[in-house]
């Protein structure tokens, strides 16, 4: 038991003759890709105990980043290395496809999504209704008010027509008073009596003048005899 957990912890020690196996692997990568494609040694990975892959930079136009890799094996320390696989494998700064993702899941992720726009649009559908039905009531009250100015307006002028109307109907009964007043009157007749009464007024007036004179000369005469 404690050999074998020893042999265990022991690290694999790279095979010297795979290491030095370079043209081997080179002459399988050409058969699979054009020689301008591979590239320089790059480094290897030590599979297990005579088993080891090569890394060689990959020129391949569109794959920056990614190595050939070749692995090589040997059966003991007395055979001859033989070629397990090749295959162009993406090196840490390789542009990498996204992890492929189930159909379901996919499926599921479109519906959750289109639900998530359609609610989205509902709630951006209320908002507008709500918005012009707020727009709405600012109309209907900017209509009530003018309706509001123009009955007050129009009651104005009707008063300010009630008023005008009282004016010419007083204006009218102040002329029918006026004409009232002098229905009936010979306005000729009235001017004729008042030029009489001034003429009886100065023969009245020449007579008291008349007496007067006569008492002054009865008072003079009545001196004189005495």
């Amino acid at each position: 038991m404690p050999e074998s957990t020893e042999s265990e912890n022991t690290p694999v020690v790279a095979d010297e003759v795979l290491l030095a196996s370079v043209d081997l692997a080179r002459r399988a990568l050409l058969e699979v890709t054009a020689p301008e494609t591979v590239g320089s040694v790059v480094g290897h990975l030590v599979e297990g105990e005579h088993v080891l892959t090569l890394l060689f930079a990959s020129d391949l136009s569109g794959y920056p980043g990614w190595r050939w890799s070749v692995t090589l094996s040997r059966v003991d320390a007395d055979a001859e290395p033989t070629v397990l696989e090749t295959e162009l494998m993406p090196g840490e700064t390789a542009l990498l496809a996204p992890e492929w993702v189930p159909w379901s899941d996919r499926l599921a992720d479109y519906r959750a999504a289109q639900e998530a726009i359609a609610a989205a649009a509902g709630e951006s559908a209320d908002d507008d209704a709500d918005s012009d039905d707020d727009e709405l009531g600012d109309d209907d009250d900017e209509l009530d008010a003018d309706d509001d100015d123009d009955e007050s307006e129009d009651d104005d002028d009707s008063d300010d027509d009630d008023d005008s109307d009282d004016d010419d109907e007083l204006d009218a009964d102040d002329d029918d008073h006026g004409d009232d007043e002098f229905d009936g009157i010979d306005i000729d007749a009235l001017d004729q009596s008042s030029d009489h009464g001034a003429v009886d007024d100065a023969d009245d007036d020449a007579d008291d003048d008349d007496d007067a004179d006569d008492d002054v000369e009865d008072q003079l005469l009545g001196r004189s005899v005495d």
